[in-house]
């Protein structure tokens, strides 16, 4: 039996679809039960035969968390340490979802395309970041048994993300400005919901720490330009209405919480460790926007 905690965000949402796919047998749960309430947990999984454990719950508002560092460390690691509490009382494994966040993004030596690897030291300069490696400490603590999935720029279908910001402002704008210098790797949900219940089906003794996104490179800009150029192809978007797509740097942009300005995640271990053949991201962001537009048509938007 599996335990999705988070069942309604965005890569809880694609996790339950596979695992209604695949006919595995499995409770989900949201935010009717309180992660950071200890007893509530309990209460939940009594007289529930629970081996896996998926946590894809998380305070996700990177600026916000700025303003609400309380909120984020109760969420992103007391909530993490119940459940981890949780998993050790059932003799359950947990499969945790964590962060590029985790890194400053200043390590000169992380040459394009190797990246961070799970060994890297850990600097982040954001409370989102530091809550979620606190999450992380908490696991290490009370669990042997346990895989941590760090991940980047994570979009899907459900829930908001930089593709639908993108989309929006493309409709409602003439010039569009992105920042350029900030490089990293983007991760389709669908994508990493496959690679969480591979690890499940695996039973890999093999636990830790592992980096997953889609495969390849770009910058915040150079994603938006593919966004828009891709868009446009599949009718998302007019053709008939041209954008400017204007590169800037992030001082051009302020924003309340600091963004590392490089958090390109190495694959290797994972890679290596689950055989795992990952497609580029922009394969995956032609997929994602032709399941959007299929989805618009099925709504009749």
């Amino acid at each position: 039996m599996i335990w999705l905690i988070g069942k309604k965000g965005m890569l809880g949402n694609e996790v339950e679809k596979l695992l209604k796919k695949d006919n595995i047998s499995y409770i989900a749960s949201d935010k009717e039960v309180d992660i950071t309430n200890y007893p509530s947990l309990e209460r939940y999984e009594e007289d529930k035969k629970i081996e896996w454990i998926i946590n894809c719950s998380a305070y996700t508002q990177v600026d916000k968390a700025e303003e609400e560092e309380e909120k984020a460390f109760k969420i992103n690691r007391d909530g993490v340490r119940n459940i981890s509490r949780v998993a050790l009382k059932r003799r359950a494994k947990l499969l945790h979802i964590s962060t590029d966040y985790v890194f400053d993004g200043e390590d000169s030596n992380k040459v394009e395309p190797l990246g961070y690897n799970e060994e890297d030291k850990t600097n982040p300069i954001n409370v989102y970041g530091k809550s979620k490696l606190a999450g992380e400490k908490e696991i290490e603590k009370y669990l042997d048994k346990y895989f941590t999935v760090r991940t980047s720029w994570l979009y899907g279908l459900e829930g908001n993300n930089f593709i639908y910001t993108m989309l929006r402002l493309f409709r409602e704008r003439e010039v569009v400005r992105v920042v350029d210098d900030q490089i990293g790797s983007p991760t389709y949900t669908a994508d990493l919901a496959g690679v969480i219940l591979k690890i499940i089906n695996s039973n890999s003794s093999s636990h830790g720490l592992y980096h997953f996104t889609n495969e390849g490179i770009t910058s915040w800009y150079k994603f938006a330009r593919a966004i828009y150029d891709k868009s446009v192809k599949l009718g998302l978007i007019e053709r008939e209405r041209r954008i400017e797509i204007i590169s800037i740097k992030t001082e051009d942009y302020p924003t309340k919480a600091k963004r590392p300005k490089y958090s390109v995640l190495s694959k290797r271990k994972i890679k290596r460790e689950f055989h795992l053949n990952i497609r580029n991201w922009e394969e995956a962001l032609e997929d994602f926007l032709f399941s959007l537009k299929r989805n618009q048509k099925r709504l009749g938007r």
